[in-house]
């Protein structure tokens, strides 16, 4: 496997089944596989179906395989090219995301100065060894009236990382109907505007998943939220087929780069058990709704696997400091 990958393969302490406690609920076992749903290509929209799960399939697809198949299920065409930021949409959950923008403070990722060839911003840096693009300018005003400068008064240009790759999935099962589904969508709309120079993906899921923004795509944040408010929120959660979803996106992604933020309930009733996925990604946050039914416990596990922060939300007006904690390391 590539060094880069986001998922590792090699057992962490305590991701094997044995060395876990059992769930508190016991998910359903799923006699087919999830389908993972995406934009089509040429961009003309998204076909998601309305829940029922009952299918005519000439031949099972593998787990997230997008095979031809055929089915009897409705379903609604999500045309994405519609979705300007002056379309009909929900306006309180519109207002929620400015109120959770406006008290957001993400900080920008540390400077990553490791050598890393064509990556990253151009900054003006003290020299260390690496680059040997001389910043003529700023090395004069460094050593002015210095006699006898030292290697590290020389400043250089060089590529530092300042981006991130993040995706955020969105639980829209039936558990988060309501209220719920509104704080989740207002949760990303500020957060995509706020991430705006880094690579943002976004996925929804229930006991299927959808790739409603592909990684790097550039979508205005108000359109993210719409296309989620467009999401029929229903089914069961599939939580371990939503983070290996995810993981697939960050694939090619240098993992200290990469990072989740799982907005969920986390009642995981769908599925296999989530902790091992979760402990196989270079970093998994979970914000957790508590305002209905909830598993407090399977969240914080997801969280410690992944090596990210668990945050427990009531409404929208806990969100920016919950976000703005989970983005501050």
């Amino acid at each position: 496997m590539d060094a880069d990958s986001p998922v590792t393969r090699r057992d962490r302490p305590g991701a094997r089944a044995a060395g876990m406690r059992p769930l508190r609920r016991r998910p359903k076992q799923l006699t087919e596989q999830p389908l993972l749903y995406e934009p089509s290509r040429g961009g003309a929209g998204m076909a998601l179906s309305s829940g029922d799960r009952r299918r005519a399939r000439t031949a099972a697809t593998r787990t997230g395989g997008t095979a031809s198949g055929t089915t009897d299920e409705p379903a609604d065409l999500i045309a994405l090219a519609d979705l300007a930021t002056e379309s009909a949409a929900d306006q309180l959950t519109r207002a929620r995301a400015r109120q959770i923008a406006r008290r957001l403070a993400v900080p920008r990722p540390p400077r990553d100065q490791r050598p890393r060839r064509g990556v990253g911003e151009l900054a003006s840096l003290s020299w260390s060894g690496g680059s040997d693009e001389l910043d003529l300018e700023r090395t004069l005003e460094a050593i002015a009236g210095i006699p006898h400068p030292a290697g590290t008064d020389l400043v250089v240009r060089e590529r530092v990382r300042q981006r991130r790759s993040v995706v955020l999935v969105v639980d829209v099962s039936g558990s988060m109907r309501g209220e719920r589904v509104r704080t989740a969508a207002a949760t990303v709309g500020a957060l995509a505007g706020e991430l705006a120079r880094d690579s943002l993906a976004v996925v929804a899921f229930w006991s299927d998943a959808a790739v409603l923004v592909r990684m790097g795509e550039q979508v205005a944040p108000l359109a993210v939220l719409e296309l989620l408010l467009r999401v029929p929120a229903q089914g069961l959660t599939n939580v371990s087929f939503a983070l290996e979803t995810a993981a697939r996106q960050l694939d090619g992604v240098p993992p200290r780069d990469a990072r989740v933020l799982l907005l969920s309930d986390c009642v995981h009733n769908a599925g296999p058990d989530p902790r091992l996925t979760a402990a196989r990604l270079p970093r998994l946050d979970v914000l957790l709704d508590t305002s209905g039914e909830q598993d407090v416990e399977l969240g914080r596990d997801l969280a410690r696997l992944g090596r990210g922060r668990a945050r427990l939300v009531r409404d929208h007006r806990d969100v920016a400091v919950a976000l703005t904690a989970v983005f501050t390391d």
